[in-house]
């Protein structure tokens, strides 16, 4: 069984950062395949970023390329999100997924294909 603790979030204005954290267990976490997704009021769950185990080449959704950033930290079992000049439109509930085998590169996205998920954390970005 895989658990995953999402952290981090919060209120932020405009053009502010955040990093957000999921803390997963598990002894074979460098195994996984780790991303993040959210889902914004009345909207569908969207995909944000995810990496396999070896932590190259992270998969980024268009929407928040060159503004967050996906890494992980295979000693601390933790998996990261930097998010930079945060808008408005990024407000919503950040949920930390895993698959506990490695997905196909082009396959990141795909909800379906991860096991576990967090219980989300909130991102609210407002002036």
């Amino acid at each position: 069984q895989v658990q995953l603790v999402e952290s981090g979030g919060g209120l932020v204005q405009p053009g502010d950062s955040l990093r957000l954290s999921c803390a997963a267990s598990g002894r074979a976490f460098s195994s996984y395949a780790m991303g993040w997704f959210r889902q914004a009021p009345g909207k569908e769950r969207e995909f944000v970023a995810a990496l396999n185990w070896g932590g190259s080449l992270p998969y980024t959704a268009n929407s928040v390329k060159g503004r967050f950033t996906i890494s992980r930290d295979n000693a601390k079992n933790t998996v990261y999100l930097q998010m930079n000049s945060l808008d408005p439109e990024d407000t919503a509930v950040y949920y930390c997924a895993a698959s506990i085998q490695p997905i196909q590169w082009s396959l990141l996205p795909n909800s379906y294909k991860y096991n576990y998920w967090g219980q989300g954390t909130q991102v609210t970005v407002s002036s």
